[in-house]
């Protein structure tokens, strides 16, 4: 996908489509009263006459302008100028560039790069263009026997205004087509069917993005024998039940100038398919959880994102893979299970299998001595009812890293929201048997399930997302999301401008 940067005369702009933005009752943004003026008022007496009414997100073809060299202009309107801001800009990008996708044109350009969003500088709005093209672009089909026509759109042009600074445009629009690249191959394996999408899948698609990247990403694949030596039973009494084996995966991106620099973990959770185990989940809806390891989907995409934009840092992809199935052989409600940083778990509920997989993780992500350790998760219903599909739940036990994750969040527009992890919670773990217990009653799931986490992050900053709410989309928008990437690339970029801030001090 070609993202070129355009600074012509909007009114001379030859493409087979040309979008332009409006605000509500005729307010015209330069480009717009550029293109207004030479096509003999065409887009005002389209507003005066109500022919377009310009609120947020509404979109409206015109298939022929006089007096301008673009074959067709798409209107999308901008709402009240006093109202934009980021979600409405996200919302008039996903109104326009969806429309492009079904439009029978091989490329088009966008004169968005004008919009007034506050405290968003042209590379932001040009990054935000990109991205939300590659998803727009995104179809999945592979499973239909005639899937439909796929859209021809291969370049988007960004036409910037006379004051643009092309360089940072560009980079924006770098950015963004690799976040759009990686966001999508999530959305693909959070998608793919549980007899698909295995274990021993990931493994190879982690095998795989090492083999496209010329050295830059190495990939270890711990069998279940490998596991088992090491002592990772945790991960291991997970897909005891199933006949698929389980994998711990391990990536390692080294960009870094120095390759001893600590790295950043991020850690998956890779259920492909949840059962719920012994403890049976209810059939409703029990299809969706094959989005239950879109946690590892998500690192997956990132490092997807990173090859491309390969960055100056060091980082370390670890996924932990495993299908929870009922069977002879499953763990069960009661079982006491030894975990690899030694403590005693005992396990109440076959259902609350993530935290089981990522704490042998946690544990593992020592070895690297991090300078941060997040981990991705569709932890807990819990999560859901706190914050809806909105928010991604963010704890940790690092406030710095808590404000840092955070702000990427906001920078991409892939939200997180911060929620507690007092001292107070962990006593709901306690086990009469066993060192703790895996879940701690109903009252504060999703809070109770990253205390779990925190007994096995004691060494380093680390951050829990509890994606459960944003990983994917249900009824008739069903599918993968492709969150967080955005915020997890955000993250590890902000890192990589931090490292250049303290080496330029020295």
């Amino acid at each position: 996908m070609e993202f070129p940067v355009i600074t012509v005369n909007p009114a001379k702009v030859e493409t087979a489509c040309l979008v332009v933005p409006v605000f509500k009752d005729g307010d015209l943004l330069p480009v717009a009263a550029k293109l207004d003026d030479a096509s003999e008022r065409l887009i005002g007496q389209l507003i005066e006459r109500g022919d377009f009414d310009a609120a947020l997100g509404n979109v409206q073809v015109v298939p022929f302008a006089p007096g301008l060299a673009a074959e067709r202009l798409l209107l999308v309107g901008l709402g009240e100028r006093g109202k934009c801001n980021e979600g409405s800009f996200r919302k008039v990008l996903d109104a326009a560039t969806e429309t492009l996708a079904r439009l029978p044109i091989d490329e088009a350009v966008v004169a968005l790069s004008d919009v007034p969003v506050p405290e968003r500088a042209g590379d932001w709005k040009a990054r935000m263009i990109a991205e939300a093209t590659r998803r727009a672009l995104y179809r999945f089909d592979l499973f239909k026997s005639e899937p439909a026509p796929a859209p021809r759109l291969e370049r988007v042009g960004l036409l910037l205004s006379e004051n643009g600074d092309v360089a940072s445009s560009e980079q924006g629009a770098r950015i963004g087509n690799a976040l759009g690249e990686g966001i999508n191959f999530t959305r693909t394996l959070g998608n793919l069917p549980g007899n698909v999408c295995t274990p021993r899948y990931l493994a190879e698609q982690a095998e795989e993005l090492g083999k496209e990247s010329g050295g830059a990403l190495s990939v270890e694949i711990l069998d279940e024998e490998t596991l088992e030596t090491l002592g990772a039973r945790s991960l291991l009494s997970v897909g005891r039940g199933s006949e698929e084996p389980s994998r711990l995966i391990v990536m390692r991106y080294q960009g870094a100038d120095n390759s001893d620099d600590a790295p950043h973990v991020l850690v998956g959770k890779g259920i492909t398919f949840d059962t719920g185990g012994i403890s049976l989940k209810p059939g409703a809806d029990m299809d969706e959880m094959k989005y239950d390891m879109c946690g590892a989907a998500s690192v997956l995409g990132t490092f997807k994102t990173l090859l491309a934009i390969r960055p100056k840092l060091n980082v370390v992809g670890i996924v932990a893979a495993a299908e929870n199935m009922p069977d002879g052989r499953a763990t069960k409600p009661g079982d006491i299970i030894k975990t690899l940083k030694g403590l005693s778990v005992e396990v109440l509920n076959t259902d609350a299998e993530g935290r089981l997989v990522l704490c042998d993780a946690l544990t593992y992500a020592e070895r690297f001595e991090p300078a941060s350790v997040v981990d991705i998760a569709t932890l807990t219903g819990a999560m859901v009812i706190a914050l809806g599909n909105h928010a991604t739940g963010l704890f940790s036990n690092d406030d710095d890293l808590a404000l840092d994750l955070l702000d990427a969040g906001e920078t991409a527009w892939d939200r997180a929201w911060h929620m507690p992890l007092w001292d107070e919670y962990q006593s709901l773990l306690d086990s009469n048997f066993a060192d703790l217990a895996n879940i701690g009653g109903r009252p504060a799931g999703s809070i109770t399930a990253a205390c779990y986490l925190s007994r096995f992050a004691d060494k380093y900053p680390w951050a829990h997302l509890d994606i459960a709410g944003t990983a994917w989309n249900s009824g008739k928008q069903k599918g993968a999301t492709g969150r967080p990437v955005g915020l997890l690339t955000q993250y590890l970029l902000d890192r990589e401008q931090d490292t250049k801030v303290e080496t330029d001090k020295q």
